[in-house]
């Protein structure tokens, strides 16, 4: 199949097929180059991970249960405390073994200023296990 001829006298007629030889060439490339970027994009950084067991803790931990009002009262397992009363109880409990997790409920409507007061108090007292407590599905 010829698609330019001299020969003049022949009848010009349109070529009904499709030439797939430059199609097959730009595939062959972009195979190409796929083939040589692609062990390139797979970057891993190497860390080493914890190895978790999957065993029940045999023990349930102790907590403290740090309410936080939205007016900024602090509340000790449900007994309101004063901000010394509250960092001397931080201090205490930061001695303990082991040491309690402080799980810290906070009014919704409560500024956050008085959440980021009460975490650095513990994060000064040393007490190093702190969970946030909310409540599911109220988006």
């Amino acid at each position: 199949m010829a698609f330019g001829s001299f020969d003049q006298h022949k009848g010009g007629q349109p070529v009904s097929e499709i030439n797939m030889i430059p199609l097959i060439d730009v595939m062959l490339v972009l195979l190409i180059i796929f083939m040589i970027t692609a062990p390139l994009m797979t970057h891993a950084v190497k860390i080493d991970l914890p190895k978790a067991s999957s065993a029940a803790q045999a023990q349930e931990t102790p907590h403290i249960a740090l309410s936080i009002a939205a007016d900024g009262q602090l509340f000790w397992d449900e007994t309101r405390v004063s901000r010394t009363q509250f960092n001397e109880r931080l201090q205490q409990a930061a001695q303990q073994t082991p040491q309690p997790e402080l799980h810290v409920h906070a009014d919704q409507n409560a500024p956050y200023r008085f959440v980021a007061e009460a975490l650095a108090d513990a994060a000064k007292a040393g007490v190093t296990r702190i969970g946030f407590i909310s409540e599911p599905g109220q988006m």
